[in-house]
């Protein structure tokens, strides 16, 4: 496995840890991470100590989304000096395919951001069990990883949402219906509404919710309790779940919910909200999305 830019890697016995490694931009993610992502489910999966893998973020909060630099510019954003010139995720491509005065290239779109779907799907393809630590706050593309996740632990006070769903984007896995229902997938996403890690555990997404405190503590013990079982129960168990939700169309959803993502990035409203964060900085774009809504920065406001 190459060196690691985004993310710390760690096994510790029957436990690989997992952990976002940018706790300076918030854990944005980067073309590189759901890559070096993978790669570190890969390398867990294959060490036979291991059984279970831990997913956690370093800094405030599990992880804020896409690093928004993208919509100041996106070379800087997401791009990396590790991709072919020319491909769908060379910084180039994908600047010219986010300038409005060109014509957008829906398939080159779907290239660069189908690459991330198979980084975060690889918590959900994973042989052995993805335990995720969510606290401060898990919004936007962060919410990809965590509900990628068999089980998540999280703060009471964690905010938990898709906010792009107001403008700029879609949720590339689309497993909210899965984790929560049709109709509290809705409820947040037609609204773009957060709830709280206490909402969260109360409405089955979450397995525990505790307090800031006593995070750590319940994290390990669930981790230390599956780390328990023998790895060839964990496996199957796992596939037997996951195998309901293969049948219900899950593919098929993920593969629209990347190209409407793409669409929304595309958009009047899409392009609007890039301008305006190319002018004014993203975390001032992202306030003037959400202040209306009286949701901006960590709170969980629904009206």
């Amino acid at each position: 496995m190459a060196e690691l830019e985004t993310i710390a890697y760690e096994a510790d016995g029957p436990i690989a840890r997992i952990t976002l490694d940018r706790p300076e931009r918030g854990n944005g993610i980067t073309l590189e991470m759901p890559r070096e992502l993978a790669a570190c489910v890969e390398r867990a999966n294959l060490d036979p100590d291991v059984h279970v893998i831990a997913l956690a973020g370093n800094g405030s909060g599990f992880c804020g989304g896409y690093d928004l630099a993208s919509a100041e510019g996106m070379a800087q954003g997401l791009g990396g000096s590790r991709a072919p010139a020319g491909s769908p995720v060379d910084p180039a491509v994908l600047a010219a395919n986010h300038d409005p005065r060109r014509v957008w290239d829906p398939v080159v779109d779907f290239q660069m951001m189908s690459r991330n779907v198979r980084g975060f799907m690889s918590l959900f393809h994973s042989e052995k069990p993805v335990v995720c630590k969510v606290h401060g706050f898990c919004v936007a593309g962060g919410t990809d990883m965590a509900l990628c996740s068999d089980l998540l632990v999280v703060e009471d006070e964690a905010k938990i949402g898709y906010p792009p769903a107001r403008a700029w984007g879609v949720p590339t896995t689309a497993l909210w219906a899965w984790r929560v229902g049709p109709a509290r997938a809705k409820r947040l996403l037609l609204t773009g509404d957060s709830i709280s890690g206490a909402e969260a555990a109360e409405w089955g997404l979450a397995t525990e919710a505790a307090p800031a405190a006593r995070l750590d503590e319940r994290f390990e013990a669930l981790l230390d309790r599956v780390a328990r079982v023998p790895v060839n129960q964990l496996v199957m168990h796992k596939l037997l779940v996951n195998q309901a939700i293969y049948a219900q169309g899950l593919h098929a959803t993920q593969v629209l919910g990347t190209f409407f993502d793409g669409i929304a990035r595309h958009t009047p409203e899409g392009h609007e909200f890039a301008r305006r964060a190319a002018e004014a900085g993203w975390q001032e774009a992202v306030r003037e999305r959400d202040e209306p809504f009286g949701d901006a920065g960590r709170s969980t406001f629904k009206g």
